[in-house]
């Protein structure tokens, strides 16, 4: 996944150049919004509490209560909040594809880890029956040693039994 990466933070990047991230402006407080209508859009916004309408060259202060702007107010295509050449409609548009493009990025990346996490778990899976199978087989291979030896050694003291399941008797 290091292209999609690549590409979502080369996104992210031009879009922070795009929208014009480089210097902050500080709004000079006393100056009312009203009072800048029929200027010019960059003397509106200088001030970040104002809204610039273009259809009617209007300086308004930003309608806090709500979080876009009312049509009554000045329709999305008009309004100009922070800097002139982006319009609302379009931030509104270009932001929720970021949005929708990051969500899917973020949900292939955790696909992609629990995916990988179920190939390591059956890896492990395997490695692990493969040693108790080693491990069994050893076992067995010692019990079978340890059988002989138990036998030569009844062999020895005369203490064979010929039916392994009768009883030895004294």
């Amino acid at each position: 996944m290091p292209g999609l990466c690549g590409v979502l933070v080369a996104v992210f990047f031009l879009n922070l150049s795009y929208f014009g991230c480089t210097e902050a402006q500080t709004p000079p407080p006393s100056i009312p919004c009203a009072f800048k209508s029929n200027t010019s859009c960059d003397d509106c916004l200088q001030n970040v509490t104002c809204l610039w309408c273009e259809q009617t060259a209007q300086c308004i202060d930003y309608p806090v209560r709500n979080i876009f702007p009312p049509r009554s107010v000045c329709p999305l295509n008009d309004a100009r909040w922070g800097v002139c050449w982006v319009n609302f409609q379009v931030l509104i548009i270009t932001m929720s594809v970021l949005a929708g493009a990051l969500f899917i990025a973020v949900l292939i990346c955790c696909c992609c880890c629990c995916k990988c996490e179920r190939i390591g778990n059956k890896k492990e899976d395997a490695k692990v029956e493969r040693e108790n199978r080693a491990r069994k087989s050893r076992q067995k291979a010692r019990r079978t040693e340890m059988q002989v030896r138990h036998d030569e050694i009844r062999q020895k003291y005369g203490v064979a039994k010929d039916n392994p399941y009768s009883r030895i008797n004294e």
